[in-house]
């Protein structure tokens, strides 16, 4: 029985993987254009980001439907991901210049960051796969961007007002289990560790 070939890393599913890569800067300049204070452009980097995570699902869903999973795609998933959610903390945190939302932005990229090069220094002892509590932050995340780019604070009203909270509020819970995800995994690599080396 001849083994299964390896899908080609050309495929649709790293094409629009590449594509989200391709689209953070373009993002990044339609979120910083005139110092993040033109209405346009914000609502045009809300729609970017819309789109770039929209493409997240999509090949993600491609690739496991139809055999498409490659190691490029392995590799370079995770890192689109954290490229575009890195921009858009990044680049808010310019426009805010908030001293409590730039701390927490620096604790979430060194969490983010941290956690993918852990599970590829962990890798030789086995895979550790996304947790639910990883996916709901990744949501959060996604939720509490969307509300931050788009200019509520630009606009008056009572509408925006409460989006606004709503956004806070939203922030708060992707900040707090991006936190307790960040303690989970760790604990679940040393577990990891420990297990592969006594089995060993």
């Amino acid at each position: 029985m001849q083994p299964a070939e390896s899908p080609p890393n050309l495929n649709i599913a790293n094409a629009l993987t590449v594509l989200r890569i391709v689209g953070v800067p373009v993002f990044g300049w339609l979120l910083l254009t005139q110092g993040g204070d033109s209405i346009e452009m914000r609502v045009w980097a809300f729609i970017a980001f819309g789109l770039l995570m929209i493409t997240d699902r999509i090949d993600g869903d491609l690739a496991r439907s139809r055999n498409l999973v490659t190691n490029f795609g392995k590799l370079a998933d995770p890192i689109a991901d954290k490229a575009l959610t890195g921009m858009a903390f990044v680049g808010l945190a310019i426009i805010f210049e908030s001293w409590w939302f730039t701390t927490a932005v620096v604790i979430i990229l060194v969490r983010e960051w941290g956690i993918t090069l852990m599970r590829f220094v962990v890798k030789k002892y086995g895979v550790m796969p996304a947790s639910q509590g990883g996916r709901i932050k990744t949501t959060m995340q996604a939720l509490a961007i969307g509300g931050y780019v788009l200019p509520f604070e630009l606009w008056e009203g009572t509408f925006s007002t409460i989006m606004r909270a709503a956004t806070h509020a939203t922030f708060a819970v992707a900040f707090a289990i991006t936190v307790v995800t960040a303690v989970q995994y760790v604990a679940d690599a040393r577990r990891l560790r420990a297990e592969q080396t006594q089995g060993s």
